[in-house]
């Protein structure tokens, strides 16, 4: 009987040590000191993910997983809901606007600081999510024009191409022309339409563009696309298009465990203009760099790390 007892402590014991084990190796990564920072799957997030995790080993004591590339909104937001303890994600950078109007279904504002403020109120009150401080640039709708055609026309805004309008083929994404933020939502606002519109994928639109198939195209005011093809980013002068400024978003159980998070990473609050953006992007799509190596030299020459 002794003996059995002593056989069955044994089995019990081997059992607990397999299930503390598993359970660190699973993911209990705040506990151990691991942070991990997820990305979305287009070149910028993996540049700002990149740049995110570098930043935070080098101002923090942490270690930093990379998990890049994960995919769109939903699968990034529900991997940081889940926190890297359920094998999800501790971090990554989002967008207010896709914060507003994709994940909290909300109306589409156009003031930067309400559409700040509105989402930092929501995620912390909904699900403990806490947006840091904004970094700076704007991932929005905007359209382009060649320079030179710009500069010959002296257009700068939206409206300075109203008078255009009825003479040029315009190029966008087929979601553009769909959405009602998109292609319906400001013609009418402008109160101009093109005299016709086509949709195209992305990489055609700038080859459209560059053999005069269209003259005006949809695109991101920080794509680096718009830097290699020489085009002119157009204001956007009657904010129809809510801004969509990119910010560290953080699970809060981290976050309170681990402070020290928010000031490494609030030390590029409102410093990464839409221009620096577009040349980072750039080093990657048209260098064909790698989005750690241009995170990595980005910061050094900002002589942050």
């Amino acid at each position: 009987m002794k003996k059995y007892t002593l056989i069955m402590l044994a089995i019990l014991f081997a059992f607990a040590h397999i299930v503390s084990f598993s359970g660190l190796a699973y993911g209990a990564s705040p506990a151990s000191g691991i942070i991990v920072v997820g990305s979305k799957n287009f070149t910028e997030q993996m540049v700002v993910g990149n740049i995110a995790a570098e930043l935070l080993e080098a101002q923090t004591n942490l270690k930093v997983e990379k998990k890049l590339h994960l995919g769109g909104t939903n699968v990034c937001f529900e991997a940081l809901k889940r926190g890297s303890a359920n094998n999800g994600i501790d971090i990554y950078v989002e967008y207010t606007g896709t914060g507003l109007v994709n994940i909290l279904q909300m109306e589409a504002k156009t003031d930067p600081q309400k559409v700040y403020e509105t989402v930092k109120k929501e995620f912390k009150d909904r699900w403990n999510l806490i947006w840091l401080e904004p970094w700076g640039f704007n991932n929005t709708y905007t359209l382009a024009v060649k320079e030179e055609f710009a500069k010959q026309n002296n257009i700068e805004t939206f409206s300075d191409l109203a008078k255009f309008a009825d003479q040029l083929i315009f190029g966008c994404t087929m979601e553009f022309m769909e959405r009602p933020d998109g292609y319906p939502g400001f013609k009418k606002a402008y109160g101009f339409s093109f005299k016709e519109a086509k949709a195209m994928d992305v990489g055609l639109m700038y080859a459209a563009i560059d053999n005069d198939l269209v003259q005006v195209i949809s695109a991101f005011a920080t794509d680096g696309l718009l830097v290699a093809h020489n085009l002119k980013i157009l204001k956007d002068d009657k904010k129809f298009f809510p801004p969509y400024h990119a910010a560290p978003l953080v699970n809060g159980e981290v976050l309170e465990k681990y402070p020290g998070i928010a000031e490494a990473l609030n030390k590029l609050a409102n410093s990464i203009t839409d221009e620096d953006m577009q040349k980072l992007n750039y080093k990657v799509d048209g260098e064909g760099k790698d989005p750690a190596q241009v995170a990595r030299e980005f910061l050094k020459e900002r002589g942050i790390i």
